[in-house]
């Protein structure tokens, strides 16, 4: 008996298959390997971690040097921005130490002044600044610690408000 007349054989009238399956053709099982089971719950556990850690250290909340002045101590050592104009004549820069301090005070109350110290190099637009953003921590001395130095310039578009009224007057 040949292998093509028993596979006759083991075939129904209907051409369907009677009897077990031959191991050669039967699907092994496909459960979880242990080791790949560890290995995506690692993975998954240092996508956790990393997307806590960004969320944590991006968050700084937004205040103004008047809100800044008004809570003091309550936010010493905590992340703030804080938005300002630069106070003229401030500006203290010392290339040797690669050290700016400056002090800034509100757009809209420009009675408290806030000093900010920024240990990188000076923004070559710095004293064209219309108004700053310095993202850090506030020190136990009242000092503002600044890591980020964001400047908005005046814009060189933007018409002067008294030349319009000029144009418009008859």
């Amino acid at each position: 008996m040949t292998t093509a007349s028993s596979v006759q054989d083991s075939l129904d009238h209907d051409g369907l298959w009677e009897g077990p399956i031959p191991a050669s053709l039967a699907r092994r099982k496909s459960g979880l390997r242990p080791q790949f089971l560890v290995a995506g719950l690692i993975l998954v556990g240092v996508i956790l971690a990393l997307m806590v850690y960004g969320l944590t250290t991006a968050k700084a909340y937004w205040l103004t040097v008047d809100e800044v002045m008004q809570q003091g101590n309550a936010l010493v050592s905590q992340r703030l921005r804080v938005n300002g104009v630069v106070v003229d004549g401030s500006e203290l820069w010392n290339a040797e130490q690669v050290t700016l301090k400056f002090m800034i005070e509100d757009e809209e109350n420009p009675g408290h002044q806030l000093p900010v110290v920024f240990y990188e190099p000076r923004p070559d637009n710095f004293q064209r600044a219309a108004s700053v953003i310095v993202e850090g921590e506030l020190l136990d001395d009242g000092t503002f610690r600044a890591d980020v130095l964001l400047l908005k310039c005046p814009s060189r578009y933007e018409e002067d408000p008294q030349a319009i009224l000029r144009q418009s007057a008859p």
